[in-house]
């Protein structure tokens, strides 16, 4: 997968984003552990991992821990939910309304539930969305492989 218009750090806070997940690895089912680095003018805001159990996700912690994200770009290892089983308001969503310019995804969401779900809602609204960076190293590094087995039919 070919992704456009990257900058010279994008690896670095993606990397970064992997590290903020691995905190947790292991501690989220029945969800995967993702990670997000939320980062504006080449300094990182915040970062969040997927909670114990689950909840809350990657994007929300960091989304509160920044404060203000308006403008920001948000690395995150798996693509945002554009819906939630508990009916709460999704990760996209939350991008969304807190303003943030550009996402950048390691890993497509493979569920039938949420597939391409999040990407969609992001560039509707006009943030920049750009998949597949280390994706193959954040499957390796976060044990998305396992998961992703039982969300494909």
């Amino acid at each position: 997968m070919t992704v456009p218009e990257l900058h010279p750090t994008d690896e670095v806070f993606m990397r970064a984003a992997i590290a903020a997940a691995q905190v947790n690895l292991g501690r989220t089912a029945p969800n995967p552990v993702v990670g997000c680095v939320l980062v504006r003018g080449g300094v990182i805001l915040s970062s969040g991992a997927t909670a114990p159990g689950g909840r809350p996700h990657a994007e929300d912690q960091a989304l509160a821990a920044a404060g203000e994200a308006r403008g920001a770009t948000a690395y995150v290892t798996l693509e945002p939910c554009g819906a939630r089983s508990s009916g709460g308001t999704s990760c996209s969503q939350l991008l969304v309304e807190a303003g943030v310019a550009r996402v950048v995804v390691a890993c497509d969401d493979p569920s039938p539930f949420a597939a391409g779900r999040g990407a969609e809602r992001l560039r509707a609204a006009g943030i920049v969305v750009e998949m597949g960076l280390l994706a193959e190293e954040a499957k390796a590094a976060l044990d998305y492989a396992a998961w992703f087995q039982t969300q494909t039919p």
